[in-house]
């Protein structure tokens, strides 16, 4: 997966930039793709904290990134958003009790499509697809 990706989730919220560059660090030895589904679970605390802070206007910023790469992104994006990003926001054990509820609000209608994809999947086992 490409990195560029990323570049406007940093301009919408700066502060992960330190996670994203210890990432890298870790994983950007040469080889192709980049398992960038491995960070969301630090996007999905990142964003968790954001709401703690009350930091609406950021939180507003990085979900118009989310629903972008929902909307606009390749199917390789597209799903690691959806069973990455999305299902770590959903996740408890990821973004404590209460959180999931909070995120909802923020979501546009491709990441809310994807959002009530995996509320699906964890309540009725419905698998993630296209369809």
């Amino acid at each position: 997966m490409r990195t560029e990706m990323m570049d406007p989730m940093l301009q919408a919220t700066p502060t992960f930039e330190p996670v994203w560059n210890a990432f890298l660090a870790e994983w950007n030895d040469g080889r192709e793709p980049l398992p960038i589904y491995l960070v969301f679970s630090d996007l999905a605390r990142h964003i968790t904290k954001l709401i703690e802070n009350s930091s609406k206007a950021e939180l507003v910023k990085v979900f118009r990134v989310v629903e972008m790469w929902c909307d606009d992104g390749d199917d390789e994006v597209q799903e690691s958003v959806t069973v990455g990003l999305l299902e770590d926001l959903h996740n408890t054990n990821v973004v404590g009790m209460g959180k999931p509820e909070k995120i909802e609000q923020y979501l546009g209608p491709q990441s809310k499509r994807g959002w009530q994809k995996v509320q699906s999947f964890w309540a009725k086992g419905e698998l993630i697809s296209d369809n």
